[in-house]
């Protein structure tokens, strides 16, 4: 087992403005591609074969793919894209006021790519109804006791009383939600469970929890576990990604200077457990020479996350960090992203959705596939870098 060397990794190439610039033509021209089955109805969470099939609105996964056919419409301005975007906002706006599989605390993931972006890039609103719903529903989710939002399952759970990592990217519906309405409410619990999240999932080394739990009774730190990664002190690929993302995500918000050297800690420590060609195992403890599969969504999560930072660091480090997502992008770019789409309907190859271990308590499936997320994380990052993009976190 062997990651890359601060050396190998500054050797590495970085993607070219015309190679950013085709890379993203062949991505929106394979989404364009894909309208016919996806919709009136949404590709499931992660493809079998290369291949995803066709699923109702539901699971926490649908609101990537809206997310991808907006990104692909402001890079072409193609009507089919505007109004498949459209379809599936009416169909985000049922799902929330039925309140269809909305128990979660992934209601950012589905709303904010799907409606609060549609709402921005279109004034629709039927987006900006449903996603301020999605914002209500999301705070119902919040313990005073511990000060979080709880990840899954009913709030009544006596065993499930905890937060993962991945809540950080559900929290710009909120602030969304608050600069809409103007309630400060929603602004207040993203900022308590941020400062909960941050307290508890960063280890001392920047690895990260993918969980962590609270005690129901008195609100008090617990543990901090996994359910996705390889084992409990082990680092969840994905698990650091969202920590790389969400610490940016965390700094637009609040402006908070500590969380500078926190996103630092947990970028480094990414970047350090790289293979030399640039994209994660499934898990961080997994280097070259081990036989795991890898985790391209995380790689196109991370570089979304560094490209958001750098807007916000001083010119030096600024322009370190876009290197550095550059080069993570070129990456999936040149040996993982779909170009025919007779190999796959997907975007990105190679990603892990769920693996199970000896160790950990996940289901096995998703595994060498492409998933909905990495594919529309992949396509974020190269809008990133083609042009000044107005996020939709």
């Amino acid at each position: 087992m062997s990651w890359i060397t601060k050396q190998q990794l500054a050797d590495m190439p970085a993607i070219s403005a015309p190679e950013v610039e085709r890379a993203l033509d062949i991505a929106a021209r394979l989404v364009i591609g894909n309208l016919p089955d996806f919709t009136d109805r949404f590709p499931k969470a992660y493809s079998e074969n290369g291949f995803y099939d066709a699923a109702d609105n539901v699971d926490w996964t649908t609101g990537f793919w809206t997310g991808e056919v907006w990104l692909a419409y402001e890079h072409t301005g193609k009507e089919q894209l505007l109004e498949a975007g459209k379809i599936q906002m009416d169909s985000f706006l049922e799902r929330v006021e039925k309140k269809r599989d909305v128990e979660t605390h992934d209601l950012g993931f589905l709303y904010s790519p799907s409606c609060v972006a549609g709402y921005k890039l279109t004034g629709s609103q039927v987006g900006r109804r449903a996603a301020l719903l999605a914002a209500r529903e999301l705070t119902g989710r919040f313990h005073e006791k511990g000060e979080f939002i709880q990840a899954w399952g009913p709030l009544n759970a006596p065993d499930n009383y905890r937060l993962i990592i991945d809540c950080l990217l559900n929290l710009p519906l909120l602030y969304w939600a608050s600069e809409e309405t103007g309630e400060e409410r929603y602004r207040q619990v993203a900022e308590r469970h941020i400062h909960t999240a941050l307290s508890h999932v960063i280890r001392e080394d920047f690895s990260t929890w993918h969980t962590f739990f609270f005690d129901r009774e008195s609100g008090a730190a617990d543990h901090g576990a996994t359910c996705q990664g390889y084992r409990d002190g082990s680092a969840w690929a994905r698990g650091q990604a969202w920590g790389v993302y969400g610490t940016a995500i965390s700094y637009r918000y609040t402006r908070k200077e500590e969380y500078i050297p926190v996103f630092e800690g947990v970028t480094e420590y990414f970047l350090s457990h790289l293979p030399r060609d640039l994209v994660p195992f499934w898990d961080l403890e997994f280097g070259d020479g081990d036989e795991q599969p890898k985790d391209s969504s995380s790689g196109a999560i991370a570089a979304c996350g560094i490209l958001e930072m750098a807007k916000y660091l001083d010119e030096k480090k600024s322009a370190y960090y876009r290197e550095i997502a550059k080069k993570l992008v070129k990456a999936l770019a040149d040996h993982y992203a779909v170009k025919d789409p007779k190999e796959s309907n997907g975007l990105v190859l190679h990603s892990t959705y769920s693996n199970h271990s000896p160790y950990n308590t996940c289901n096995h499936y998703g595994v060498d596939e492409c998933n909905i997320w990495g594919d529309y994380f992949y396509m974020e990052a190269l809008t990133r870098l083609y042009k000044d993009w107005q996020v939709y976190w």
